[in-house]
């Protein structure tokens, strides 16, 4: 088992927050399910970790963080599950969808091909009588087993594994295993998508952090190294292309309390202030 924090893991903390401390903007990103919230059976019930939707309102209100939730769901259920106002930016269904702090929504149009690729997958699905497992977004399908017997998880992910598996031979729609579950999907538009969007529209070398748990979260790990910290929240370890590895609730919430005392930091104190990392 790998430890969490090593000695390099905290120095990487420790630069990122002094960087924070010192800047004028700051970017910090983060998934939504098992990252700030834990993973229900129900996935209407996953509300966040206590303390979490405080402590993003307040890194918020400090000003100088832009703060950006970037999750599989649909953008506006994330709002009505996250409960800060006002809300965050939010992206969903993986970067397909972009809900703008003015409330304004944009969607990336799906071409023909793609919309019937899915509508294939989604046919299978109602053919083996798997459609009641299924959560339909724009641009993918999700099939969850949490919550079942580990013969029939193990069942379903078979039978489901294998039909997509057959879909995707003949399109371009692609697979991806989470916690829990199999999404196909749309080939564009992911996670890191949405990060490099970001990254872009943020002042040149402005300090940059995403956090996520899942397998969906390695395209945006993979497009921030080099360019931020990219950091696994997830009480396991697992490999991955994150930096650092966080388990929450506790070292999730040590590090946003971090953030916003950085931020709060630089204001009393001046651009000179160097905070340094309790992790």
């Amino acid at each position: 088992m790998q430890k969490r924090l090593t000695a390099h893991s905290r120095r990487q903390i420790e630069a990122l927050l002094g960087l924070v401390a010192e800047a004028p903007q700051s970017l910090l990103m983060l998934d939504y399910d098992g990252t700030l919230a834990p993973f229900r059976t129900n996935p209407e019930q996953a509300v966040p970790y206590p303390g979490i939707a405080p402590l993003l309102e307040e890194i918020m209100q400090a000003g100088r963080t832009r703060v950006v939730i970037i999750s599989g769901r649909d953008a506006r259920d994330v709002v009505s599950l996250l409960k800060v106002d006002p809300h965050p930016e939010i992206w969903g269904f993986h970067g397909l969808q972009r809900l703008k702090i003015d409330g304004t929504i944009e969607l990336a149009p799906l071409d023909e091909s793609t919309i019937q690729a899915l509508a294939a997958a989604e046919d299978w699905l109602r053919a083996q009588h798997l459609e009641g497992t299924a959560e339909f977004k724009a641009g993918s399908i999700a099939v969850h087993w949490r919550g079942l017997s580990e013969p029939d998880s193990e069942s379903i992910q078979e039978r489901v594994l294998q039909g997509w598996t057959l879909i995707t031979k003949n399109t371009h729609l692609r697979l991806l295993k989470f916690d829990g579950g199999l999404e196909i999907r749309a080939p564009h538009n992911h996670k890191g998508d949405a990060v490099r969007t970001m990254i872009s529209e943020m002042p040149a070398g402005a300090p940059t952090a995403y956090l996520g748990d899942d397998n969906t979260d390695e395209e945006a790990f993979r497009e921030l190294n080099g360019q931020g910290l990219s950091i696994l929240v997830r009480a396991r370890w697992r490999v991955t292309a994150a930096q650092v590895w966080l388990a929450p609730p506790d070292e999730l919430l040590d590090f946003l309390n971090q953030w916003l005392q950085a931020v709060r930091q630089r204001d009393a104190l001046g651009a000179d202030t160097h905070v340094g990392a309790n992790l």
